[in-house]
């Protein structure tokens, strides 16, 4: 297959396509270049930013896949990992999930695009899955197919996969195409990530754990061409929102597979439309925790820190906590705090709660 070639035909995109996708790509281009410093300004937030970040990533992936757990339910169990076994299908999903997140997040600059570190990527994802147990971390030899599954517990085909004999070819292929594009910068490098995921996706290479894989791999490729904001606002908690057009932008291409009619730009403006509400997301983040630094004294940000670990307090909690403070400066700072939208107050008198708003 001269990839080269074929991938041409997929990018032969009308003018109106081409200038949306440009628009997109500044929006992208221009925060990344001013991330730098605002990433510094705002370095203190950012792990919590990460965590829950990392927290909605797990839990929308695999509910994408048709898992069921709540962002809450990821959580919990992830903070009660230690002691408790892991005894569904589900939660073995969730903790390979993690674990294959933070090696990418920790390690990202060493991993290598190639056949070799996607297929350890794969079995940590798998890790703990029992079901997958003879095929993690290998290619597929049975043929499967790409399909979706919905909240009324149906599930629909939505397209055809390479077949097992044609797919580590196929995957050399694309691995190959997908290293050069980077090497030489002759496709925008988000670009050359949209394209690898349609084509990873298309091709299945894995018996099970390919979508949950495909979005590991995004914030792996972003992260190595300069796009580390990705770990602080969920790509994938957007595509599990956006789920109907997820699916629906893979098939205008799916449709024409292996024809000359094949394009791929529902797709590639569907991946650049995700990125940019990423980053809107994250400037709206940005500047909530601007208005905190800016406004709040010391005293009142150790108080959002600590609201923001316990999510739900009352004042005596607060007052036992801040002892080198009077119980009615605290009061004020609560009630400072709540008129301006920085937590949640509920309740009158004994039975007030001040809860953390993201």
């Amino acid at each position: 297959m001269d990839m080269s070639k074929n991938m041409n035909q997929k990018l032969d995109f009308s003018g109106a396509i081409y200038r949306r996708m440009m628009q997109q790509l500044s929006v992208i281009d221009r925060f990344k270049g001013n991330w730098e410093a605002l990433e510094l300004k705002q370095s203190k937030h950012l792990k919590e930013l990460r965590k829950i970040a990392t927290i909605e990533s797990i839990g929308s992936s695999t509910r994408i896949e048709g898992a069921t757990l709540s962002d809450k339910e990821v959580d919990e169990l992830l903070k009660s990992i230690k002691i408790k076994k892991l005894t569904s299908r589900e939660q073995q999903e969730v903790m390979g999930y993690y674990e294959a997140l933070q090696v990418i997040l920790d390690n990202y600059t060493e991993l290598e695009i190639s056949r070799r570190y996607i297929h350890q990527l794969h079995g940590i994802l798998l890790k703990h899955s029992t079901k997958d147990e003879h095929h993690k971390g290998q290619y597929k030899t049975l043929s499967n197919q790409v399909a979706a599954n919905y909240p009324d517990e149906t599930r629909r085909t939505i397209f055809r996969t390479t077949e097992p004999h044609l797919t580590s070819k196929e995957m050399d292929t694309l691995l190959k195409w997908t290293k050069q594009r980077f090497e030489k910068a002759d496709i925008h490098p988000v670009m050359v990530t949209a394209v690898f995921v349609y084509e990873f996706l298309s091709i299945h290479p894995y018996q099970d754990g390919n979508g949950r894989l495909s979005r590991l791999l995004t914030t792996l490729f972003l992260m190595r061409q300069g796009y580390g904001f990705v770990q602080y606002v969920s790509f994938e908690h957007i595509i599990e929102e956006r789920k109907e057009d997820y699916y629906r932008s893979l098939m205008e291409g799916q449709q024409n597979r292996y024809k000359e009619t094949e394009r791929i730009d529902s797709w590639i403006v569907f991946f650049l439309d995700c990125l940019v509400t990423l980053i809107r997301r994250l400037e709206a983040k940005y500047e909530t925790y601007s208005k905190l630094t800016k406004e709040l004294n010391e005293r009142q940000e150790q108080i959002i820190e600590f609201i923001s670990k316990r999510k739900k307090v009352r004042i005596s909690e607060v007052a036992e906590a801040f002892k080198e403070h009077s119980r009615n400066t605290l009061k004020k700072d609560l009630a400072y705090l709540a008129d301006e939208g920085l937590l949640i107050k509920t309740g009158e008198r004994k039975g007030t709660r001040y809860h953390y708003k993201k």
